[in-house]
């Protein structure tokens, strides 16, 4: 078998007990079942008896290290069983109401006669534990949910334990100062804070790394979250604690709902929280998220809808206040998407990625190239001819403007504000901390283009180089917990190395897991070596 077979059955093996283990789940009464377009589901009893999963149930899940797998809802955006997360299992589909679009979960006596809890738990749920198998019937999770746990387990997030606190008051004090979000809670209390308040929720804003700048609400309900450190200064990027609401939503930058047993972690799964992303309105870079976190009254897709409703009143309230954009300057975005987003006058249009690669290879060579020199900086393919080029070419013409583009040497017209170049210019100037907080990702990651390629390593690894040069372990973490950092041998040997006593032990972990890794690797590689030459 090739190392990268290996390597999926391995990362397969690994995923597959998360499906198993114990989460609180919900289930209907037969008159709720014949009824169930009449009116809400309500919880009942069920338990370990049936015991009826399929082979294919037992025998085709994916492993999270002991973890339960998330709950589902169906793609309508309606909750299932009350709202509650369900807990998905291997090997199944979901079935569906014709008429309602939601998905059925199968019927579980309790066997036990054991009752439930508040939250719909059974003694028998309580008591299983990681990586033991259950007797329920089968449950599937939402794509989103589930990705979010891959992410997860490759990130090496443990099911247990709460986050971790970066920032003491006075650190945190300076950076919500500094902080552009800062202008905008003025416009979220109003919107958030007595809703949070007289519904025993909480409301919580954190920048772009996920770390928490304001948790307010109920005076109860923000005592129980600091049991799991949910408070101001923690960091709840989802590669630091796994799926959560606003660590997810940065992830895929988009509103996310996260309803109880869809949580990473288990001392999260009590909570329901809805979050979305707070965009730069002039350049389109992901400032933060706004999130609403609190009981089960929470799992409706109403809160989505709130948090997202916010976030865009937060987002126009910085429009606003900011700096109004220079007329007929382009601003590109370019960092951590696949498709660049292009800001002039006002007016922003995503890309095309095509498109994108050409913008950004005009904008890092402003003097402009020729037709020859530009076909080899956008196609790996040698056979690509010339026409394809100048048709891809007339295309973004036709979308900027007929001025905007101009030929022999290719080039821009104007000036163009690249999100890269400023990165780039920060780094040459040593504002390192600037450049980190600009930096929101790599360039255009899921490009193949030669010249999109050299610009993203070269940016990368001044970057990466920069951080361990100033060994600051607030920086260090943005970039080990990022996506595009959680691999980096180099960072986490420098945050291990920069980092207080006090918070080494979760960083050495995940070193040593790294380092065990890439030796277990280099071992494959070898024997694979090997056995080619024997």
């Amino acid at each position: 078998m090739s190392a990268t077979g290996r390597d999926d059955l391995d990362e397969e093996a690994e995923l597959s007990d998360a499906w198993v283990a114990a989460e609180p789940r919900t289930e209907r009464t037969p008159a709720e079942d014949r009824g169930r377009e009449d009116g809400p589901r309500r919880r009942t009893d069920r338990g370990a008896a049936s015991g009826r999963r399929s082979a294919t149930t037992r025998g085709a899940g994916i492993d999270t290290g002991g973890e339960t797998a998330p709950g589902d809802r169906p793609a309508s955006g309606r909750e299932t069983e009350s709202g509650r997360g369900t807990a998905p299992r291997r090997g199944t589909t979901p079935r569906r109401d014709s008429d309602s679009g939601r998905e059925d979960n199968p019927r579980r006596d309790t066997g036990r006669g054991g009752e439930t809890n508040p939250r719909g738990e059974t003694e028998s749920d309580r008591e299983t534990g990681p990586g033991r198998e259950t007797e329920a019937g089968a449950r599937e999770a939402r794509p989103l949910v589930a990705a979010s746990w891959r992410r997860s387990v490759r990130a090496r997030v443990s099911p247990d334990g709460a986050a971790r606190v970066e920032l003491d008051e006075d650190e945190l004090a300076a950076y919500r100062e500094a902080h552009p979000l800062t202008a905008a809670m003025p416009v979220i209390r109003e919107l958030m804070g007595a809703y949070a308040t007289d519904g025993e929720h909480l409301l919580a804003v954190c920048d772009a790394a996920g770390r928490m700048l304001w948790v307010e609400g109920h005076p109860g309900t923000l005592r129980k979250a600091r049991g799991m450190n949910f408070v101001a200064g923690a960091r709840w990027s989802e590669a630091a604690v796994g799926t959560n609401a606003p660590g997810t939503a940065l992830a895929v930058d988009r509103p996310v709902q996260v309803v109880a047993a869809e949580h990473f972690r288990r001392p999260v799964r009590a909570w329901t929280c809805a979050a979305a992303p707070v965009h730069d309105p002039h350049s389109g870079r992901v400032l933060g998220a706004v999130d609403i976190t609190g009981g089960e009254r929470l799992a409706h897709p109403h809160s989505l809808g709130f948090v997202q409703a916010v976030a865009r009143a937060a987002e126009s309230q910085l429009a606003l206040l900011g700096p109004a954009p220079e007329p007929g300057r382009l601003r590109l975005s370019a960092l951590g998407r696949d498709e660049a987003v292009l800001s002039v006058g006002g007016r922003r249009m995503r890309l095309s990625r095509r498109h994108s690669e050409i913008l950004v290879v005009l904008a890092h060579r402003p003097e402009g190239v020729s037709g020859d020199e530009l076909l080899t900086l956008l196609y790996e393919d040698e056979s690509v001819t010339p026409v394809t080029l100048r048709a891809e070419l007339s295309r973004l013409r036709a979308l900027l403007g007929p001025d905007a583009l101009r030929s022999r040497p290719y080039r821009l017209a104007g000036a163009v504000d690249a999100d890269f170049a400023t990165v780039d210019r920060r780094l040459a100037s040593g504002a390192v901390a600037a450049a980190a907080g600009d930096y929101a990702g790599p360039l255009l990651p899921a490009s193949a283009a030669p010249g999109v390629v050299r610009l993203r390593e070269r940016l990368a690894e001044r970057m990466r180089a920069a951080l361990v040069d100033r060994g600051d372990p607030g920086l260090l973490a943005d970039w080990a917990y990022s996506a595009w950092g959680e691999d980096d041998v180099v960072v986490w040997r420098a945050l291990c190395a920069a980092v207080p006593a006090n918070l080494l032990p979760p960083v050495r972990a995940r070193l040593d897991s790294l380092e065990t890794e890439l030796c277990a690797g280099a071992t494959g590689l070898q024997r694979t070596g090997h056995h080619t030459r024997a």
